[in-house]
């Protein structure tokens, strides 16, 4: 069987045929985020043969991701698997042709560059503006084109980004709303049938971009409600004219220098912080986890170290990131990795 007879359904596609699908097959797409949005983007690149998928992730899988991460499985919420990790392995199955890249690591100033660098399209299945603002600082500084895609309780948003002939986030959202002003995972949930909505849509327009059908993109900012019941599409195409995009028009980006690094993060749908050190360092975890043992029970594998203390957990991460369970209180957060970390 050849390579093409795999996808002979998706060539009798008018919008593909062969022409397109062997641009697929020699395309590189980015996925910054292997959650909800980003597993789905993931598996149906894989399945459209998308020849080489870079997964990037900071997190590890937990039982509360089931319900909406299609890629994961109990066997990895039980053993902590990096979700980067867990998500190539699937598409290692579903399609041995693909060349699917795992990197467990947050995504931030000092290493989205080199992460975008050869792709061919960035997607966003990332949870936070601050990432996404970086993602678009980024791919307009490369001339990256990327997906925007946000989904919370029945309710998501989506946008591509060309730059130069599209408006760019900032033109759209020119700052991220105030904390507290929007609705997140903690505080409204989520349901699978819209995150399967907007990924959908983020792939399709990827998949446009790959083939070369860029006058079919739909060009605005659509909105869906699937428990409302609403749709809408925007119109956002007269904002690329705006001389006061930052981004855009004066190439200022304010989200790729450290000064506007983010050290400390709220995780959707978790009560946890995240802290990133102002320098990344290389762990020993092996040694931190024999340093460990009489503060709590500990789990360490190659990838990560959890300790479970008192009244919170602990999980660290080889590039000497953290994550600290049981409070959304960034002091005490800090407190406890400079306590048991030291770093």
């Amino acid at each position: 069987m050849s390579v093409l007879d795999r996808y002979s359904r998706q060539t009798l596609f008018e919008g593909i045929k062969q022409a397109g699908q062997e641009k697929l097959l020699n395309s590189h797409a980015v996925i910054i985020g292997c959650g909800a949005l980003g597993t789905m983007q993931l598996e149906m690149l894989a399945r459209a043969g998308v020849k080489r998928l870079r997964a990037i992730d900071r997190d590890f899988v937990e039982f509360s991701n089931l319900h909406r991460q299609i890629m994961f499985d109990e066997i990895a919420a039980k053993t902590h698997l990096p979700k980067a990790i867990a998500a190539c392995e699937r598409i290692a199955q579903i399609n041995s042709d693909i060349e699917a890249e795992s990197i467990v690591a947050d995504v931030n100033h000092t290493n989205i560059e080199k992460f975008i660098a050869d792709a061919d399209i960035v997607l966003d299945g990332t949870d936070n503006f601050e990432t996404r603002f970086l993602i678009n600082d980024a791919c307009i500084k490369h001339n990256k084109p990327w997906i925007y895609g946000a989904a919370v309780s029945s309710y998501g948003l989506t946008m591509a980004v060309l730059p130069g002939q599209t408006p760019c986030l900032r033109c759209v959202f020119e700052n991220a709303p105030p904390p507290g002003s929007s609705p997140t995972c903690d505080t409204a949930g989520v349901i699978l049938p819209i995150i399967a909505v907007i990924a959908a849509y983020q792939t399709t327009e990827a998949l446009k971009i790959l083939t070369g059908n860029l006058g079919n993109l739909h060009k605005g900012l659509i909105q869906i409600d699937l428990w409302q019941n609403t749709y809408s599409k925007i119109n956002v195409q007269s904002l690329l004219e705006r001389a006061d995009c930052r981004a855009c028009q004066h190439k200022q980006f304010d989200f790729l220098v450290a000064e506007n690094r983010q050290l400390m993060t709220t995780l959707c749908g978790r009560n946890a912080v995240q802290i990133v050190p102002s320098q990344i360092t290389k762990l020993d975890l092996i040694s931190i986890a024999e340093k460990l043992k009489s503060c709590g029970e500990v789990n360490v594998n190659k990838f990560l170290l959890r300790v479970k203390l008192e009244n919170y957990e602990m999980t660290v991460f080889s590039d000497a990131r953290s994550i600290i369970h049981g409070t959304k209180d960034e002091s005490i957060a800090r407190g406890l990795y400079a306590k048991y970390i030291g770093v």
